[in-house]
């Protein structure tokens, strides 16, 4: 039985922090792009701000929505007090994007965060930057979608 490279993202932070939302463009995207995708979530108390980590898993074939621990390729975190919870989920070698990566007064909204994260992601995933725009696009009401644009280009041109 020979196995297929499967990679492993993980997106944690707080509620309200855009866990989901950024996990579903993710997830979204990653699908169009022709990967077999398979998503999870811990919610936790996330409906009082606490930890929220979405586990998404993609290529050829993917058996398991959750990632081994250790296992983890890139690992987004988006507030400090949580990378000391997730940071044992990364592999050897693996990436991590964290909060420092971004200037708060930098981003075009405080809320913004979660979609600049996956722009600092898109610099190590094959995938072209107009699929990213179309995905972020319809996941956002007309209001949202221009704000949320910058920040993906500025996550994009953190890690240039």
């Amino acid at each position: 039985m020979t196995t297929t490279p499967v990679s492993n993202i993980r997106i944690a932070g707080l509620g309200g922090m855009g866990i989901i939302k950024s996990s579903q463009i993710l997830a979204s995207v990653l699908f169009e792009a022709g990967h077999d995708v398979k998503k999870a979530e811990v919610h936790g108390m996330s409906q009082r701000g606490g930890s929220v980590a979405s586990d998404i898993r993609f290529g050829t074939e993917v058996l398991s929505p959750m990632i081994p621990e250790g296992e983890t390729d890139y690992l987004l975190v988006l507030t400090e007090e949580e990378l000391v919870l997730y940071r044992t989920a990364l592999r050897p070698g693996g990436i991590l994007i964290g909060p420092s990566l971004f200037e708060k007064t930098v981003l075009p909204n405080k809320k913004s965060l979660n979609i600049a994260m996956l722009g600092a992601l898109s610099h190590y995933l094959s995938i072209p930057n107009e699929t990213w725009t179309a995905h972020i696009l319809s996941s956002f009401p007309e209001k949202l979608q221009a704000v949320n644009l910058e920040a993906f280009k500025l996550g994009l041109h953190a890690v240039k």
